[in-house]
């Protein structure tokens, strides 16, 4: 794969120190909502449809029940990873406009282009991604886009994300962003803040987002 990949937890093992705990939010005060984050609404039903597709894309990418139930079981914790996902795409976009990073499809597509030819083509691509970060095919193009926000955003802020400084430095803007947009999560899901290995997102979740998308310098050519 491509040296610019996503690869497995890397920024819960290099940040040392963490920012301050934001509040953890969440009530009944939008019914029907996920979590919403500044002025948008993630309702339970755009969560669920996201969820299914990648259900959906498991399945077809099963060869029999049996597998597909041990994928699903694999993948007990997809609802709230998927929901962690979404908020954090949403803090990200605060982010990149804080810092005055913009992304474009051209950037996107030339990132896309680079990893099928290492992944053996488009379809590799997709199944590599369902199988290791739960994407399902047609949200293909929205993680590709945020894994280059996420490089884009990293270089504007002159974070060394193979460095627990820099990791650190980047987590520190994501938090700001968050604390900027207030996030107010369904208990349901868990609580939202800052964990003390410097994570964003929801409490508990092992494989939080952005996480693979920094050990690029890591990676060979």
């Amino acid at each position: 794969m491509h040296r610019r990949r996503r690869t497995a937890l890397v920024l819960s093992a290099a940040i040392a120190a963490a920012a301050p705990l934001l509040t953890a939010c969440g009530s009944d005060a939008h019914p029907g909502a996920a979590a919403v984050v500044g002025s948008e609404r993630i309702t339970v039903a755009q969560l669920e449809n996201r969820v299914n597709d990648v259900r959906t894309a498991q399945r077809a990418a099963s060869g029999d029940d049996a597998q597909y139930q041990r994928l699903v079981a694999q993948t007990g914790t997809l609802t709230r990873n998927t929901l962690n996902g979404m908020v954090l795409e949403k803090v990200l976009d605060r982010a990149l406009q804080d810092a005055g990073v913009t992304v474009t499809r051209k950037e996107v597509q030339k990132y896309r282009s680079d990893l099928e030819r290492q992944a053996g083509g488009s379809q590799a691509l997709e199944a590599a991604w369902l199988q290791q970060y739960s994407v399902a095919p047609e949200h293909l193009e929205e993680s590709l886009r945020s894994d280059v926000e996420v490089q884009k955003l990293a270089t504007a802020l002159g974070a060394d994300m193979n460095s627990p400084q820099g990791g650190t430095v980047f987590w520190k803007a994501m938090a700001a962003a968050s604390d900027e947009l207030g996030v107010d999560l369904n208990p349901r899901y868990g609580s939202w803040g800052v964990a003390q290995d410097g994570r964003l997102g929801l409490a508990d979740i092992k494989t939080p987002w952005v996480r693979e998308v920094t050990k690029a310098a890591q990676q060979p050519a």
